[in-house]
């Protein structure tokens, strides 16, 4: 498979791919699917009534993992896909999502990527998504990612997701409904800088008794730009929800938090933290003195906040 540099770049920093991938995988580069792999457990479809693919994954998916990179490779692009994951009931996957947006010229380029998850009793699976901006063009970069997942009886949903500045402007909206004894992990991490905006939104319906979620949602804000941050979990029955935003700001960093919990059962345990602050001075003094520079020692705990 030969693909140009910029996309080379986007898949290196968003994927583990070292030149191939290996078992199942599905490629789009501005707007279009350039290549797709199945494996013995993992079947990519392509969508016939719009932009897109389904995945299904089956029983016997064991550890394996599906790679689906988009890559925005220029100036002028609006790319659109609906990709869905059908998850049967026992299989363990790891997805390899993300997207990168490269911009060369005045026009901006965007990837609206929706998603939807469909989890069967006992299932498993990793969601690992990351997105970059970057380029020389003064266009704005854009990722709008949607997600929803309904998560069956004792299946447990993971997503890890990660951007570290360069998108101009994203809008983060994740909803997702729970089965009895199914659990939902999000662990998020965004960096704004310059007049960069982001914003993120939580909504879970935790239906079936003893369904779980943790959201934990850390971010740091820049320069001038800006952050949105709210969830809501609404507990119905026997339940349990945690809800946690941290924020650092520097410079002229802003960032809103409004966590919302809604109980309609009094065996729904549900919490909500929110904390939003700068840097410890003596953290970077620490620092300093084992040699780093201030600006060194400032990178190196935003990194260590962020997980990166």
């Amino acid at each position: 498979m030969e693909l140009n540099g910029i996309t080379e770049k986007i898949l290196k920093e968003i994927t583990d791919w070292d030149g191939i991938f290996s078992g199942a995988y599905s490629l789009r580069e501005n707007g279009e699917c350039i290549s797709f792999q199945n494996s013995d457990h993992i079947r990519i479809v392509k969508k016939e009534d719009k932009p897109g693919i389904d995945i299904y994954i089956s029983e016997k998916a064991s550890g394996e993992t599906v790679y689906i990179p988009a890559c925005v490779t220029k100036s002028d692009v609006k790319d659109l896909v609906y990709n869905d994951f059908h998850v049967q009931s026992g299989a363990d996957v790891i997805i390899v999502a993300g997207c990168g947006v490269h911009t060369d010229g005045e026009e901006g380029s965007n990837h609206n990527g929706i998603h939807r998850f469909f989890l069967e009793a006992g299932s498993h699976a990793v969601y690992k998504e990351k997105h970059i901006g970057f380029g020389e063009g003064s266009g704005k970069r854009i990722i709008d990612p949607v997600t929803y997942a309904e998560i069956g009886d004792g299946a447990v949903l993971e997503m890890e997701t990660l951007q570290l500045g360069g998108v101009d402007s994203t809008v983060r909206d994740t909803k997702a409904v729970l089965s009895k004894d199914a659990k939902l992990i999000i662990h998020e991490s965004i960096l704004t800088d310059g007049e960069e905006t982001a914003e993120t939104k939580f909504a879970v319906d935790l239906d079936g008794e003893d369904s779980s979620v943790d959201l934990v949602s850390r971010s740091v804000a820049r320069g001038n730009s800006v952050q949105e941050y709210s969830s809501v979990i609404n507990g119905k029955v026997r339940c349990t929800g945690h809800s946690e935003c941290d924020a650092i700001l520097s410079e002229n960093g802003r960032v809103n938090a409004a966590p919302a919990l809604n109980a309609s059962s009094t065996d729904a345990s549900l919490i909500h933290e929110a904390a939003i602050g700068k840097i410890a001075g003596e953290q970077i003094i620490k620092l300093m003195t084992l040699g780093l520079t201030e600006e060194e020692a400032e990178e190196k705990i935003i990194a260590g906040f962020l997980g990166a």
